[in-house]
């Protein structure tokens, strides 16, 4: 009989924490949306490279009527963006702020959203290992689909002193898949404790390790930091390869893509135009190696990224902006 007991409210457990899911799901859908990109890419057709426009997919969510977060790898150099929400509205949207290693980003609607209720960033501070968490997201481009699961481990590297290699990651066996990126990680009281990012896979598919960046690292760098996004993919180039490419320094940021919109790419910045593997990492070539802005000098180094930030702050947008870069061998001043 006590064994019977025991079943019953273990099934009245698990029934109880199913009503809760789904009244928080019904809650906290309508702010989250998919993020519908474009970009350019290479497309090697065996004799020749051609740039070719390709469609990208991920998630995110409204912390307020015009600004959404989603991850930085989704945007990062998207020449078009749009959002889409559960009511089949699609509004297009701006990159305002992005970082790359932390994996976050800001976008702001070019109008605002009607009668939608903004999700909260809660503490990640206070998360322990075994909690339960809930993320909805667009897997394969299947909007606005749940999966649950319990935080496995954080994983924190937030010692440096410059924003650009600062991230803490949240470790999960939640289902995570293409399409997830950027959609939010909620905890039992229906608040963002986390961003989707990546997940570990050998398959291709979710294998039960996946990765949300915190939402604290999160806050501190979209809401205190604010750097201006450039619209570029960067490659840095120390050691070695900066011999291999014939930096007059020591090292140097390789520009793979570059959205010609953005900051960097109006000022005229040249991406690369051939793929080659560097032990077993494919990296694009061919385009600037960017060596100073605005006369700091590229250094992978706390002191130089700390610089560099304070030089693109959003808050200083009408700065000047001089980047000096490599260019087929030669020196060339870029600025605005």
């Amino acid at each position: 009989m006590k064994q019977y007991l025991i079943i019953g409210l273990y099934l009245l457990s698990l029934s109880i924490q199913s009503q809760d899911l789904t009244a928080l799901y019904e809650k906290v859908n309508p702010a989250i949306v998919i993020i519908l990109t474009e970009q350019k890419e290479l497309l090697n057709t065996g004799t020749t490279t051609k740039t070719v426009t390709s469609g990208g997919l991920g998630s995110g969510f409204m912390i307020s009527d015009k600004q959404i977060i989603t991850a930085a790898h989704v945007v990062q150099v998207a020449e078009k963006v749009s959002v889409q929400f559960a009511d089949g509205e699609t509004i297009p949207a701006k990159v305002i702020s992005a970082y790359s290693n932390a994996d976050v980003a800001l976008l702001e609607l070019i109008w605002p959203k009607k009668n939608i209720e903004p999700l909260n960033l809660g503490d990640s501070d206070q998360l322990k290992i075994g909690q339960q968490v809930f993320i909805v997201g667009a897997p394969y481009g299947l909007g606005h689909s749940l999966s649950s699961g319990y935080i496995s481990g954080i994983i924190k590297n937030n010692d440096a002193k410059n924003p650009f290699t600062n991230s803490e990651y949240i470790q999960t066996d939640a289902a995570i898949n293409t399409g997830n990126s950027g959609g939010p990680m909620m905890n039992m009281e229906g608040e963002v404790i986390g961003i989707v990012s990546n997940i570990l896979t050998q398959s291709g598919g979710f294998q039960g390790i996946g990765f949300a960046s915190s939402s604290n690292i999160t806050k501190e760098l979209l809401f205190e930091k604010k750097i201006l996004w450039n619209g570029t993919d960067l490659y840095p180039l120390t050691d070695k390869m900066a011999q291999l490419f014939n930096l007059p320094q020591p090292s140097g940021l390789l520009v793979q893509r570059v959205v010609r919109s953005s900051p960097f790419g109006i000022i005229g910045i040249q991406d690369g135009d051939t793929e080659i593997e560097i032990n077993g990492e494919k990296i694009i070539i061919g385009g600037d190696i960017i060596l100073s802005i605005n006369g700091i000098e590229f250094e992978n180094t706390d002191e130089s990224l700390l610089n560099i930030s304070k030089m693109i702050e959003i808050s200083d947008t009408k700065k000047s902006l001089e980047l000096k870069v490599l260019r087929g061998g030669k020196i060339v001043i870029l600025g605005r």
